[in-house]
């Protein structure tokens, strides 16, 4: 099981480091890294076990994150209709995005970063991604290509950011012009 401690810090190299895609088919011990990156994000948000193991709540986790450079993450995410997105990602590749550019209000934040971060991280408002996904059905990764918009396409972007080095405190901006908010403001 994964805990905070094991999620390395923002200035850890493997950070920003591009990773390596994961060697196919996806091995036992890739597997295993794999599921306990989607345990994470589903541990992280249930109040009693994030409380008991003292887990902060997320919605994506990327292997570089536990200091495993390899380009894999999960995702469990419950979108602004409700709909739930969960699923392990493996060797990803955006192959389209929208013009249309949003920011999550308030910013983004990420199990890596400790500190409080101000601004706005540009993305795209949807995505078509091609990615080896876990299919409970046939127990495998099977290649899959798919689209996803608003919060999650947004954490899709975050955690392929992570595969890549990227880390979203290096795109931060006051404001976006033309941008929109992923969320309403409430009055």
């Amino acid at each position: 099981m994964i805990l905070m401690k094991d999620i390395i810090r923002e200035g850890h190299p493997t950070l920003t480091t591009v990773a390596k895609p994961v060697k196919m088919p996806v091995s036992e011990a890739d597997r295993k890294i794999a599921f306990s990156l989607l345990q994470y994000v589903i541990n992280s948000q249930d109040e009693e076990i994030s409380k008991k193991y003292g887990l902060r709540p997320g919605v994506g986790l990327a292997a570089p994150q536990i200091n495993v450079s390899k380009r894999m993450f999960a995702m469990h995410v419950h979108d602004m209709d409700g709909s739930l997105t969960s699923m392990i990602v493996v060797n990803p590749r955006i192959i389209s995005r929208s013009n249309e550019i949003v920011f999550l209000n308030g910013g983004e934040g990420c199990l890596s970063v400790d500190r409080e971060t101000i601004g706005l991280t540009p993305r795209h408002q949807s995505i078509q991604f091609e990615a080896y996904v876990y299919d409970l059905q046939t127990n495998d990764f099977i290649l899959k290509k798919g689209t996803l918009s608003g919060y999650t396409a947004t954490v899709f972007q975050h955690e392929y950011d992570h595969l890549d080095g990227i880390m979203y405190t290096s795109k931060l901006y006051i404001e976006i012009p033309n941008a929109k908010p992923l969320f309403e403001e409430e009055e």
